[in-house]
């Protein structure tokens, strides 16, 4: 099978990785790419458990970890309440463009159910090959892969970092050596952590 090549999490790093709660567009199934929508009150209350979580999981460790984020503004919010769930100022932590979710171009603020009717040729190119395919104007799995890898690569230390569904996908693929076609289809939950080390994987 063809699986994910490229750069890798270093040897001995951990990560824990944390989607961004739910937004109102999530919650319609309406496509936010890079769309800075903002978390609703689910998400906050997804948010509070993953800090809650990660408190009991990790205890005063924590404070030695790495944080980073996507510089949208779920993300970046979902972060801030991760933190003071861990007991840590909340706006103490990095930002990465690279981490920016996969960019659906002509297809961001679309409902998913509207696209066989909007863009029946392209819902039929993404379901016969959902890695390569592409909207107009924006990237596809390879071109996402190819800004994380680097990002990924570059962790000197245990991480925690707060990113998007196809971001913690294409980390997933790189890390455990998945299949192209699996990665696309990896469960992507707002209310779990992924931890990440050594080729294994594991929720908390």
């Amino acid at each position: 099978m063809p699986t994910v090549d490229g750069l890798t999490l270093r040897s001995g790093v951990t990560l824990y990785f944390v989607r961004h709660g739910e937004t109102d567009w999530n919650a319609s199934q309406r496509y936010q790419g890079q769309t800075d929508i903002p978390l609703n009150d689910k998400g906050r209350g997804q948010a509070a458990r993953n800090g809650k979580a990660l408190a009991h999981y990790l205890g005063a460790s924590a404070k030695d970890l790495h944080f980073i984020a996507s510089p949208l503004s779920r993300t970046v919010e979902t972060m801030r309440i991760v933190r003071q769930g861990l007991g840590l100022p909340g706006d103490d932590f990095d930002r990465d463009p690279r981490l920016k979710e996969q960019h659906f171009g002509h297809w961001e603020g679309i409902v998913w159910g509207d696209l066989p009717k909007l863009d029946p040729e392209g819902f039929a190119a993404r379901k016969a090959d959902s890695w390569n395919w592409s909207p107009r104007g924006g990237e596809n799995y390879p071109a996402l892969q190819t800004r994380v890898e680097p990002w990924l690569a570059s962790l000197q230390r245990n991480t925690l970092v707060v990113a998007h569904g196809n971001v913690g996908r294409v980390i997933r693929g790189l890390v455990l050596r998945l299949d192209k076609h699996v990665v696309t289809k990896l469960e992507a939950p707002q209310d779990r952590v992924l931890k990440l080390a050594d080729g294994v994987s594991d929720w908390i």
